[in-house]
C-alpha cells in the first residue's frame, strides 16, 4: 500500500528515533563493561537528537530499565493501525535487530478488537501483508488463549492480541492471564529443579510465584501466559494509548517488561511523549476523510420526518454512486448509521425510539428491503453476518443502513458510512459527539471528484443549534481533528461554516488570469506534450545494474554483535537473548542468514532483504540482485555469523546508499531527456490546474496575517491570508515584498495545492511565494513584465540536502526559462521573463534586492 505523504513522513521520524535509541544503547552498553555505575540516560538522548522542542517523561519497565516510549497522534480515520504494522517492522529492524519475537497488541474495545484481529488474520489484508513482508512471511496471530510455545517465538513474529481490561492486572480477566497454566511450560524450568527457578528468578525477579516468600524448596514460578509474555521482553502497540494512563494501567503494562511501547492516539494523554503530530487538515488534503460535514436539524415534527429526509438523501448519494461507478468502475454503497434511544426486547415503550420502530418504519419504504437492515447493538449483531459475504465494502453486501444505541461509538470503521441519523431525544447531548469519527472516512482514501459522494451528513430533529454545533466540534475534537471545525457546515450559509471564500483582489484578476506558470512536460507517442510523472517517466528509465555499491566493501562489521543463543536451563526449545536477558537488547537470531531450504539454498534470504528496499527500488528481483551484490562482497571478507549479527546493520546503509544512487541516475536520466528535446520547461494554454494561480480560495475564518507592523497587506493577491499559512520567517519576506512599491502583486503558494516542479525525485517542489513585478512602461496593460518563483529556507535548513537538491532543480528551471519562448503555446506569455530562486533565510533582504532591482534601482 503506498503510503501518504504524512505517513511516510511519521515512518521516517520513527525510523530516525529508533536509530537513535539503537545507538545510544549501545554506547550504554558498552560504557557498563567499563564501568558498571555508568549511568547514562539513553532514552533522553536518543529524543532530543529527533524531537527539538518537546520534553521526554521517562519510564522504566518491570526489571527497572529503561524503557522507550513514544505516540503517534494520528486523527480518525489517518492509517493508525497501517502505521503501527510499520513501526513493528522498524523497532524491530533497528532496535531488536530481529525479524522475530513478541509483538504484545492492546486494544481499548471489543470492537476495535475484532476489527484489528480480522485484519491481522486476513493475509490478503494490508496490515497483514506489511507484517508478512516484515517477518519473510513468517507472521502468526494469537489470542489469550491460544497456547504457543518457545519456536514459535523464536521462528516466527507473533502477534499476541488483548483488550485493554485483560491488560490491566486486578480484572477477573487477567488473574486469569496470570494463572498457572501448562500450555506455557516449555518456557519454564521444570518443577523438580528448584536451582533454575531461582536462577530465572533472579534475571527476572517481577515473575509470578506460588509463594511469596522461598520457602524451603525456595520459590516456583507460575507457568502463566503473563510471565511468558515478561520472559519474551514484548514490543506493545497501545491502540488508543490515552486510555491506559491510569496509574494502575501504566503499572500493568511496565509489568509486562516491554522493550518499548509505541502509543496510537488521535488525543494523547497529559504526559505523552508525542513523536509525530499529525494535523486535521493533513488528512484532509490526502484526501482521507469526507468533508464538508453537513449539518441538517430539522424543526419540529418527529423522528419520523428526520429518518425520511435522511432516507431519500441517502437514496440520492446511491444514485450518484451508481453514476460514478460506471465511469470509473470504483463501488460505493452509501450506508446510514441510525442512533435509536431503546435497543432491548423490553424497553420498547411510548415515547422512546427503539430498534424495531426504526426497523418497521423503514421496511414501509418503497426500495428498502429486510437485508438492507442490520442491528448492531451490545447484545445483537446482525453485522457478524455480513463477514460471511466479504463484509461491508464488498459489492455482495446488501445493507444499507445499521441501527446502533452506542455499539458503534467508538473503533468501528467503514468508509461507505456516509450519514449519521440522530433520532434519540433532542435534550440528550449523547449520540453526535462519539458517533460523529464513524462517517468521516473516505472510500479507497480518494476523493471521487463528485461532491455528494465527498462529504458526509448529519441529520436529527428539533436541537438547538448552537449546541449542536458545540457537540460537533467536539466531536472533531475527539477525533484529533482540531483546525478543521470550519469544515462544519450548519446550514446557515453556503460554503462551509466558519470558512471565508475570496476571490483575487479587482484590480489583479485580468492580469492574474494571463499568467501560466511553466512545467516540465514530457513528449508521448500518443498524447503528445504531457506533464512528467516521476515513477512513469523518470524511474522507469533508471538503470539498476549501474547501481555503484563499491562504498559498501569497505564497510565495517560490529564483532561485538555477533549472535549469542544460550539455552535457558533444561527447556525443549532454544531461546533468543532476551529471555530473561537485557530488557529487548538484539535477538541474535541471525534469521535472513541461516540457509533455509526456502532460499534456495542461499545463505541469505535475499528476497527478504528485497522486501526491505521495495520504497526504493519497485522491481522485488531488481532488489534481490542489489541485496544479492552486497552481502556477496561483505561474506567474501567477514564469516557468516558475523554478516548475519549485523544484517539490519547492513540493510539500512545499502537502503540509504540505494537512495542516493537512485537519486544520481534519475538525475541523469532527468538532464538527458532535457537534452534529447523529449522533455522540455514549458507553458501551455491547457489548464492543468496547477499552473494557473487560483481564482477563489477557501480561508478559515482564522485570526488574518499581517505586516510586522500590524498593517494589513496591500499586494496580496487574495486580502486574506491566516497566520497559520506563514511561519515568522515567511511573514518578514512578505512583508519586505508588500512595501516594494515596483512589486504588481505576491501570492503565498499553498503546499498540495497551488503550483509545483516534478524534479527527478518522488516528491514534488512547491515554492513558498509567487511573486510578479510591474512592467517598466508604465502604459503597459499586462500589469507584469518579471514572474519570480519563490522557495525560502530557514538557517538550519540552508545546508540540507532537501534544500540543495530544491536549489539544482530550480537552477535547471531558470536556466531554461531564460531559453524559452513562453509565447510558443500561450502568446499571452510573450516576452515574460521567469526566474527561480531558493532564498536562504541568513541573506534573504539581499538576495530579493538583487533579484527585484537588479540594477540597483
Amino acid at each position: 500500500m503506498i503510503l501518504k505523504e504524512y505517513q511516510k513522513r511519521t515512518v521516517a521520524t520513527v525510523r530516525s528515533f529508533v536509530a537513535e535509541l539503537a545507538k545510544w544503547r549501545a554506547e550504554d552498553e558498552e560504557a557498563r563493561k567499563h564501568n558498571p555505575n555508568w549511568g547514562s540516560d539513553w532514552v533522553q538522548k536518543a529524543w532530543k537528537k529527533t524531537v527539538a522542542g518537546r520534553s521526554y517523561h521517562p519510564r522504566r519497565n518491570g526489571l527497572g530499565e529503561r524503557l522507550p516510549t513514544f505516540c503517534l497522534k494520528i486523527p480518525t480515520g489517518g492509517g493508525k493501525t497501517l502505521l503501527a504494522t510499520r513501526v513493528i517492522d522498524l523497532v524491530n529492524g533497528h532496535f531488536r535487530q530481529s525479524r522475530r519475537g513478541l509483538v504484545l497488541w492492546i486494544v481499548p474495545t471489543t470492537q476495535i478488537y475484532n476489527q484489528t484481529l480480522k485484519a491481522l488474520k486476513d493475509r490478503d489484508h494490508p496490515y497483514r501483508q506489511q507484517l508478512d513482508l516484515s517477518s519473510g512471511q513468517r507472521t502468526r496471530i494469537f489470542e489469550k488463549t491460544t497456547a504457543f510455545g518457545p519456536r514459535d517465538v523464536a521462528e516466527n513474529l507473533c502477534v499476541l492480541l488483548l483488550m485493554l481490561p485483560s491488560a490491566n492486572r486486578k480484572t477477573k480477566d487477567t488473574l486469569r492471564m496470570f494463572r498457572d497454566s501448562g500450555g506455557f511450560d516449555r518456557f519454564f524450568p521444570p518443577d523438580d529443579d528448584p536451582a533454575a527457578h531461582a536462577k530465572m528468578l533472579e534475571e527476572n525477579p517481577n515473575l509470578d510465584t506460588f509463594e511469596q516468600t522461598p520457602g524451603f524448596w525456595g520459590r516456583y514460578i507460575k507457568t502463566s501466559l503473563g510471565n511468558t509474555v515478561r520472559l519474551l521482553r514484548p514490543l506493545i502497540i497501545l491502540d488508543e494509548g490515552h486510555k491506559a494512563y491510569s496509574a494502575n494501567a501504566k503499572a500493568t503494562l511496565e509489568g509486562f517488561n516491554p522493550c518499548m511501547i509505541v502509543e496510537l492516539s488521535a488525543t494523547p494523554a497529559k504526559g505523552a511523549n508525542v513523536l509525530v503530530e499529525i494535523l486535521g487538515r493533513e488528512l484532509n488534503a490526502e484526501e482521507m476523510i469526507k468533508l464538508d460535514l453537513h449539518i441538517r436539524n430539522k424543526s419540529g415534527g418527529d423522528w419520523r420526518g428526520t429518518l425520511l429526509e435522511s432516507v431519500e438523501h441517502r437514496e440520492a448519494l446511491e444514485a450518484e454512486a451508481r453514476l460514478h461507478e460506471a465511469e470509473s468502475g470504483t463501488y460505493i454503497r452509501p450506508i446510514c448509521v441510525i442512533q435509536v434511544e431503546r435497543t432491548g426486547r423490553q424497553q420498547r415503550k411510548p415515547g422512546y425510539v427503539h430498534t424495531d420502530d426504526v426497523r418497521e418504519y423503514l421496511l414501509q419504504h418503497p426500495g428498502i428491503a429486510p437485508e438492507h437492515i442490520a442491528v448492531k447493538t451490545s447484545t445483537k449483531d446482525e453485522l457478524k453476518e455480513v463477514d460471511d459475504v466479504g463484509g461491508l465494502l464488498s459489492r455482495d453486501c446488501p445493507v444499507r443502513f445499521i441501527i446502533t444505541k452506542q455499539a458503534l461509538q467508538e473503533g468501528w470503521d467503514c468508509p461507505f458510512a456516509y450519514i449519521l441519523t440522530i433520532l434519540t431525544n433532542p435534550m440528550s447531548r449523547t449520540g453526535i459527539t462519539q458517533l460523529v469519527g464513524r462517517i468521516l472516512r473516505q472510500p479507497y482514501a480518494s476523493k471521487t471528484g463528485v461532491a455528494l459522494l465527498d462529504e458526509s451528513y448529519v441529520f436529527c430533529f428539533s436541537r438547538r443549534g448552537n449546541e449542536l454545533l458545540k457537540e460537533v466540534r467536539r466531536g472533531f475534537g475527539l477525533e484529533g481533528l482540531q483546525g478543521l471545525e470550519g469544515r462544519i457546515n450548519d446550514g446557515s450559509r453556503d460554503g462551509p461554516a466558519d470558512m471565508l471564500v475570496t476571490r483575487q483582489r479587482e484590480e489583479y484578476r485580468a492580469p492574474a488570469s494571463n499568467l501560466v506558470l511553466p512545467a516540465f512536460m514530457i513528449l508521448d507517442v500518443k498524447d503528445g506534450w504531457r506533464l512528467v510523472r516521476y515513477e512513469a517517466d523518470i524511474l522507469s528509465r533508471v538503470s539498476w545494474d549501474e547501481i555503484d555499491l563499491s562504498a559498501l566493501d569497505d564497510l565495517a562489521l560490529d564483532a561485538g554483535r555477533e549472535r549469542e543463543v544460550r539455552m535457558t536451563a533444561n527447556l525443549e526449545e532454544p531461546i533468543p537473548e532476551p529471555l530473561g536477558g537485557n530488557g529487548g537488547a538484539p535477538e541474535r537470531d541471525g534469521a535472513p542468514l541461516d540457509g533455509d531450504p526456502g532460499n534456495g539454498g542461499d545463505p541469505v534470504d535475499y528476497f527478504f532483504a528485497a522486501s526491505h528496499l521495495l520504497d526504493l527500488v519497485p522491481n522485488p528481483w531488481q532488489g534481490r540482485d542489489l541485496a544479492r551484490r552486497a552481502f556477496n562482497a561483505l561474506l567474501e571478507r567477514y564469516p557468516t555469523e558475523r554478516v548475519a549479527a549485523n544484517h539490519v546493520f547492513v540493510l539500512e546503509e545499502l537502503r540509504r546508499h540505494i537512495e542516493k544512487e537512485r537519486d544520481r541516475l534519475s538525475q541523469d536520466v532527468f538532464r538527458a531527456l532535457l537534452e534529447s528535446g523529449r522533455m522540455r520547461f514549458l507553458v501551455v494554454a491547457e489548464d492543468l490546474k496547477f499552473n494557473r494561480l487560483p481564482e477563489q480560495i477557501e480561508v478559515p475564518k482564522a485570526k488574518q496575517a499581517n505586516r510586522e507592523d500590524g498593517s494589513p497587506y496591500q499586494r496580496n493577491l487574495f486580502d486574506k491570508t491566516t497566520e497559520d499559512d506563514l511561519n515568522q520567517f515567511e511573514n518578514k519576506v512578505a512583508t519586505y515584498l508588500d512595501q516594494q512599491a515596483r512589486l504588481f502583486f505576491w501570492y503565498r503558494n499553498r503546499s498540495r495545492k497551488d503550483y509545483y516542479v516534478q524534479g527527478w525525485k518522488p516528491r514534488r517542489i512547491y515554492a513558498d511565494f509567487i511573486v510578479t513585478l510591474r512592467d517598466e512602461e508604465p502604459e503597459a496593460d499586462d500589469g507584469f513584465h518579471r514572474v519570480f518563483v519563490v522557495e525560502t529556507k530557514g538557517v538550519h535548513l540552508k545546508a540540507a540536502e532537501d534544500t540543495e537538491y530544491k536549489r539544482s532543480v530550480f537552477d535547471i528551471c531558470g536556466e531554461h526559462a531564460r531559453k524559452t519562448d513562453w509565447a510558443e503555446f500561450v502568446p499571452a506569455m510573450r516576452s515574460k521573463v521567469m526566474r527561480f530562486e531558493v532564498v536562504d533565510e541568513d541573506e534573504w533582504q539581499a538576495r530579493l534586492n538583487g533579484m527585484l532591482f537588479p540594477d540597483g534601482a
